[in-house]
């Protein structure tokens, strides 16, 4: 079993040297295999002295474009049965690749991503299946888990593993995507086909505290993911519509939408963001990919 780590970086040096010193570490991985998105803060050259094997892009491709490439690298070149995906920011429990390893049975499954500050507490909440419940801490993911896992959940690309099977049978992250959704829609296409997916709850990669996502809406009745970054609204109110169309259909976009009008007519008022977001989504479903790139700095 050939197992390659792959791990896509933009300009965090810092955070990048202290995952890949702790992934050399790391028994049982055949190689560590960094794609770098054209940085500019000294990363290329570290990685040039480091001796890490590395494939720097020829341009910043948002973390959609470094997994479809790190992807294709490491099964089509490199020869990996599986693929340990993370960002560089993530940072893998010493003993977490060994109890991912320890399920056998699944075909696209990962750790709990937990607050490098607050331990018990989970950057990314999970909404627990069969239900509306979501958890935003460990106890509580560990308290609904079965046999260690909550089926048919996963948080990609945060320290999850891939067959090579299943890449070989739902292809590679839409490079076009840029970020924001091109990691959930990788969960639906491999949920369409069929793949068996979970989080194992006792396996644990840290992670720098990203805030609270989703902003309580509608008088607290549901939430929508606001954030400050132009660039990452557009690519979200883009890929979301594309989401929902191609996974839940028309009635899920609409839906999308009135609740995109309500946030930034009521909630947070920005009526700017309402023009954005129909420019992004019309966009997208012209098949233009091109227009995030206006807020890149």
């Amino acid at each position: 079993m050939r197992i390659v780590a792959v791990v896509v970086t933009y300009n965090r040096l810092r955070l990048l040297q202290r995952l890949v010193a702790r992934l050399q570490d790391v028994a049982g991985l055949a190689e560590v295999l960094v794609v770098d998105n054209a940085s500019t803060d000294g990363t290329g050259e570290w990685l040039t002295g480091s001796g890490v094997d590395h494939r720097t892009l020829d341009r910043n491709r948002g973390g959609a474009g470094g997994f479809h490439n790190g992807l294709k690298l490491a099964v089509e070149e490199r020869g990996a049965d599986l693929v340990w995906l993370m960002d560089d920011d993530g940072l893998p429990d010493p003993g977490c690749l060994d109890r991912l390893l320890a399920e056998t049975d699944l075909d696209f499954w990962g750790p709990l991503v937990v607050d490098e500050e607050e331990p018990g507490r989970l950057v990314f909440p999970i909404r627990l299946p069969g239900g509306t419940r979501v958890v935003h801490d460990v106890a509580s993911a560990r308290a609904a888990a079965v046999a260690g896992r909550l089926a048919d959940i996963v948080i990609p690309f945060n320290g999850v593993l891939v067959t090579r099977e299943l890449v070989e049978r739902i292809g590679y992250p839409r490079a076009e995507f840029f970020i924001w959704g091109d990691d959930h829609e990788y969960r639906l296409r491999a949920e369409a086909a069929g793949a068996r997916i979970a989080t194992v709850v006792d396996a644990v990669v840290h992670h720098p505290s990203v805030g609270d996502l989703g902003t309580p809406m509608m008088f607290g009745r549901t939430t929508y993911n606001h954030t400050p970054s132009d660039l990452k609204h557009y690519c979200m109110a883009r890929n979301n519509t594309l989401n929902l169309r191609a996974y839940r259909g028309w009635v899920h976009v609409l839906l999308f939408w009135l609740k995109t009008i309500w946030f930034y007519l009521v909630t947070k008022p920005q009526p700017r963001r309402i023009g954005m977001s129909a420019r992004a989504a019309y966009a997208g479903l012209r098949g233009d990919f091109s227009g995030h790139e206006r807020y890149l700095s």
